[in-house]
């Protein structure tokens, strides 16, 4: 699937815009190369703008060296904007010509330009190359599109409630239950284990301690008969035989 297809003409037109306020800065005002006035151009793996006649000679270098886009007439992914915002002909330049002298003769500009970045003459050997840099810079997400660290802005309250999400501790919520039934419980039910189940579990057990209730109190009552006396058994045995003396 082509990226570009993706970027829609909002979003197309947005890029444009950005890309034209940078051209406008004061650092990219001449092509990095030959310093040619409003350059139109850009090396989006070098990032660097450059005119269209710097242009055709950076395409003939190779895309392993120079990928080469319009600034107004090609479509652009929004990582390529972000990594020419984060880059320039002046942090560019601080590295391909650092031991470049000021007065150097560029002309003839291709030779000029072969020696710069492919054979590396004047590149500085204590620095890192920027667009390297840059890439250390960029978090590469699950989808491999780049989102530099730096460009992520988020509002107050976004902020405020992702933070407050992470420190909030998990919570188990239990539909169907009264307040009542939820403080009778001293903890959490486990998995599966809903309302119902809890409500019915609790109706046997209003059972079982009514039964309960009533056997004790029926054992209460057996235990409270007293049995005849012996002397009253006696007794009634003197009477029978008075009777049957008679």
């Amino acid at each position: 699937m082509n990226e570009k297809a993706s970027v829609s003409k909002e979003l197309n037109a947005k890029h444009t815009k950005i890309l034209e306020g940078l051209v406008k800065l004061p650092e990219n005002r001449e092509c990095a190369d030959c310093h040619c006035k409003a350059p139109r151009w850009a090396s989006i793996n070098l990032g660097i703008f450059i005119c269209m006649q710097c242009s055709g000679i950076h395409r003939s270098l190779g895309v392993h060296i120079s990928k080469v886009r319009s600034t107004t007439l090609d479509t652009w992914l929004p990582e390529q904007v972000v990594f020419m915002q984060m880059m320039g002909n002046k942090r560019s330049n601080d590295y391909w010509e650092a031991e470049l002298s000021p007065d150097y003769d560029r002309n003839p500009i291709e030779k000029f330009i072969n020696a710069k970045y492919v054979q590396k003459k004047w590149a500085s050997k204590t620095s890192m190359q920027p667009a390297l840099e840059v890439s250390q810079e960029i978090s590469v997400g699950p989808s491999g599109r780049g989102i530099p660290k730096k460009a992520r802005k988020y509002s107050l309250d976004e902020d405020i409630f992702s933070k407050g999400l992470a420190q909030m501790p998990p919570t188990t919520r239990n539909r169907g239950a009264s307040l009542d039934l939820m403080s009778d419980v001293t903890s959490a039910p486990p998995n599966g284990f809903s309302a119902e189940n809890d409500m019915a579990r609790k109706s046997v057990d209003a059972t079982t301690d009514l039964f309960s209730l009533l056997y004790v109190s029926e054992a209460q009552q057996e235990r409270t008969v007293v049995p005849p006396s012996r002397w009253a058994t006696f007794e009634c045995k003197n009477n029978r035989s008075s009777i049957l003396s008679e």
